[in-house]
């Protein structure tokens, strides 16, 4: 069973990606956060190792081996090939990435029977530097978004699952009002 990892956009917008079946609630505890501002200037969840671990989504993919996992995972999250390297995690029970969370997704994988699991390794964001954005820069940084980028980061922060409570988020909700409206 190949078994892919979310926690954000992946699970109401698959696009190509190839799942079986629906997105599951009890996937492995991560710390993930509101910490990456995108291309389009939404503030995206990525792995973070300041925030507290939450319970991830997962689901399985339709494919035959790890390398067209993360081919597809890849190509969903556009990822050229150059980069899959560094930004999809990966683990199988032969070896893993090096990714922020591999040792407790190598222990969920083991309780749930998984052979192999991939997940979107992106790294925290801001304009052009790689660090952890503070709580304040985010709300301030999606406040001041106009027009549809306004609306894609109040979509993104609204439809990600509700069982993805995290610190930033619980502020964003509080400055912002962008309450919590997936389905998940």
């Amino acid at each position: 069973m190949i078994v892919c990892i979310g926690w954000g956009s992946l699970i109401w917008c698959q696009k190509a990606l190839p799942v079986l079946g629906g997105w599951r609630a009890d996937g492995p505890d991560l710390q993930v956060e509101f910490a990456r501002e995108s291309r389009d200037k939404r503030i995206t969840l990525v792995i973070c190792e300041t925030a507290p671990a939450v319970t991830l989504l997962w689901t399985v993919l339709d494919v035959p081996t790890l390398e067209d996992a993360k081919q597809a995972l890849a190509r969903r999250e556009g990822i050229s090939a150059d980069n899959i390297r560094n930004s999809i995690g990966y683990w199988s029970k032969t070896g893993s990435s090096r990714h922020l969370g591999v040792d407790a997704i190598s222990t969920w994988a083991e309780a749930k029977g998984a052979d192999e699991i991939v997940w979107t390794g992106l790294k925290p964001k801001m304009g052009n530097d790689y660090r952890i954005p503070a709580v304040e820069e985010v709300i301030d940084h999606l406040a001041s978004l106009e027009g549809t980028a306004r609306d894609a980061a109040e979509e993104y922060v609204r439809l990600a699952p509700r069982q993805i409570v995290t610190p930033y988020r619980t502020a964003i909700e509080g400055s912002l009002g962008w309450t919590a409206t997936g389905l998940i």
